[in-house]
C-alpha cells in the first residue's frame, strides 16, 4: 500500500530519496481565474488555510466626515470571475501610492470593496527522484488549501476612492493604473451619490437641509417619518392635547 502525501523528510531520507532543492513558485493566478466551483470558505472543515495576503481595506483619511469627501469614484468588474488575494494587495498599494502622489494622504479615502473569503486548493505532486514509485496520480486529487482568492459578478464595485470634487480626475487615473493588477476587464465610473451613502448630491443637500439626515462619520443615517414627532421638531416636545385644543378655540 503506497504511504499517504505528503510525504516528510524523514521518510524520504528512509527509502533512500532526496529533495530537490531548486522549489517552484507559486502556482499563476491564471491557473484559479474562473469560477467553475461552489464556494469553499474557511471553516471547522477547511483548517489551515494560509492568510490572505491583503489585510487592510482602507487607506487614506478614513476617518473623514461624510461632508469632506463629496465626490466618488468606482473600479467596477466587467467579468465573472475570481481574483486573488495578491492581485487585491497589489491594486491596493498601486492606486493608494498613486492618489499620495498625486493629491497627497490627506485629501482621499480608498476602500477596497470584495474580500477574498474563497480557498483556492493544490494537488501537490512530488518532484524528488523516484518519486514515480511513490505517487498516486488522480487518486485522492482532492487538494490542500492555497490561498484565497475573491469571487466576483459583472457590475461588482472592486474598489472605490471617495475624495474632493477638484480631485475627481486624479481618483479616476489611480483606478485606471489598479485595474492593471487584476485579470479581465474593468470600468471606472465617476459616481453621482455623495460619497460612500445611497444618496445623489441632489437629495443629500435636500435631506440634509430638512434635517432628515444625520451624519455617521463616512456615512449617514436616515430619519424616516415613522416614530415621535419630536424627532422631526428640533427634539422639542409636541403636546398634542395642547394642540387640539387650540384648534378647537379657533
Amino acid at each position: 500500500k503506497l504511504p499517504p502525501l505528503p510525504l516528510s523528510r524523514s521518510f524520504l531520507a528512509v527509502h533512500g530519496l532526496r529533495e530537490r532543492k531548486d522549489k517552484m513558485g507559486r502556482r499563476p493566478a491564471r491557473c484559479y481565474r474562473y469560477q467553475k466551483d461552489k464556494p469553499y470558505p474557511k471553516s471547522r472543515f477547511c483548517r489551515g488555510v494560509p492568510d490572505p495576503k491583503i489585510r487592510i481595506y482602507d487607506v487614506g483619511k478614513k476617518r473623514a466626515d461624510v461632508d469632506d469627501f463629496p465626490a466618488v469614484v468606482h473600479l467596477v468588474s466587467d467579468e465573472l470571475e475570481q481574483i486573488s488575494s495578491e492581485a487585491l494587495e497589489a491594486a491596493r498599494i498601486a492606486a493608494n501610492k498613486n492618489m499620495i502622489k498625486s493629491c497627497g494622504k490627506d485629501f482621499f479615502h480608498l476602500r477596497v470593496r470584495v474580500h477574498p473569503f474563497h480557498v483556492l486548493r493544490i494537488n501537490k505532486m512530488l518532484s524528488c527522484a523516484g518519486a514515480d514509485r511513490l505517487q498516486t496520480g488522480m487518486r485522492g486529487a482532492f487538494g490542500k488549501p492555497n490561498g484565497t482568492c475573491a469571487r466576483v459578478k459583472i457590475g461588482q464595485i472592486l474598489m472605490s476612492i471617495r475624495t474632493k470634487e477638484d480631485r475627481v480626475d486624479k481618483a479616476v487615473e489611480a483606478l485606471r493604473r489598479a485595474g492593471y493588477k487584476f485579470p479581465g476587464r474593468q470600468k471606472v465610473f465617476v459616481s453621482d451619490k455623495w460619497g460612500f451613502t445611497r444618496f445623489t448630491k441632489e437629495e443629500y443637500k435636500k435631506w440634509t437641509e430638512e434635517g432628515r439626515l444625520i451624519s455617521a462619520g463616512v456615512h449617514v443615517k436616515w430619519i424616516s417619518s415613522k416614530g415621535p414627532m419630536s424627532r422631526h421638531f428640533g427634539g422639542q416636545h409636541i403636546d398634542l392635547d395642547a394642540l387640539e385644543k387650540a384648534a378647537a378655540e379657533e
